[in-house]
């Protein structure tokens, strides 16, 4: 304890005692650190993939959708006001790549620690503006997901101050929302399954996932083979994590710790999912937990 009230003082941190209020300090480095390493991911895909698809020879050209939806809205100012985009102004190869490029040094500089509010704006603004004119290959869930968090990290973050560290905490409502949206993304993918195929409903899904999943891992085989038993069991841990464990975000900590345990054994196979991982740091206790 000493050890680590010292490190805080020296990052800036007052000395933490039992029974004072949270100030997650840590919490909130460890989430802007990694959500610039998703947003780095995310533009070096564009960086890659976006002239292919929806460039002005793409398979879906950026310039004739932002045509339909002006004819549809009335005006090109009507059309950004419904889809809030960079590209209403510049849409050439030459911009989507730029933006793409831009997108990925700012991602990088806040995934190396520097991270301040009109930094986050123009990152989240900037992929928002791909999502906006991705059409198809932006209309994912994971996208709308990354938007929301890269939106809301904006006020986890100081107006000006750049530091790893800044002087002051991260406002506990901003904490609160990472939960809040963490519990609608479980609860949302649970319910998907619950309402959807009647194999999640009797519990036989995974008799059939691992052998159709589009992208297996290296024990994928190995899962299929297993007793039926156990992959019931499977499906039913399932229902524990995603319906039953979000109702507990707002507990108190020991209550937080249980829910927390049961989504480190969920397996991570895209970066949506690891955008997931980033909301669950704001389970942890301010302190400690982060090192457990």
């Amino acid at each position: 304890m000493e050890a680590i009230n010292k490190m805080d003082s020296e990052l800036g941190g007052a000395s933490w005692e039992p029974g004072t209020p949270p100030t997650y300090w840590l919490t909130r480095f460890v989430i802007l650190r990694l959500l610039g390493a998703i947003y780095v991911v995310a533009f070096l895909v564009a960086i890659n993939q976006i002239v292919p698809l929806i460039g002005s020879n793409g398979l879906l050209p950026v310039g004739i959708y932002l045509k339909q939806v002006s004819a549809a809205l009335g005006s090109a100012q009507a059309g950004f006001l419904r889809l809030p985009s960079i590209f209403w102004l510049w849409h050439s190869d030459s911009a989507l790549l730029i933006a793409a490029w831009f997108g990925f040094i700012l991602s990088c500089i806040v995934m190396a620690g520097y991270a301040n509010a009109p930094l986050l704006a123009v990152l989240w603004f900037l992929y928002m503006s791909f999502v906006h004119a991705g059409q198809d290959w932006y209309g994912y869930g994971w996208e709308i997901q990354l938007s929301e968090t890269g939106f809301i990290a904006i006020f986890l973050c100081p107006l000006l101050d750049l530091r790893p560290f800044p002087r002051y905490p991260p406002p506990m409502p901003i904490i609160v929302l990472f939960r809040w949206l963490i519990c609608r993304i479980m609860l949302g993918s649970g319910l998907i399954k619950f309402r959807g195929d009647k194999v999640w409903r009797d519990g036989t899904a995974l008799y059939y996932h691992f052998e159709t999943q589009p992208i297996p891992g290296p024990l994928s085989r190995w899962l299929h083979f297993m007793p039926h038993t156990m992959l019931k069991i499977g499906v039913w841990f399932n229902w524990l994590a995603e319906l039953v464990a979000p109702w507990f975000v707002f507990g108190p900590r020991l209550v937080r710790a249980h829910c927390r345990s049961y989504y480190r054994v969920i397996p991570v196979h895209h970066y949506s999912q690891w955008q997931s991982f980033v909301f669950k740091l704001a389970y942890h206790h301010p302190r400690l937990s982060l090192f457990r």
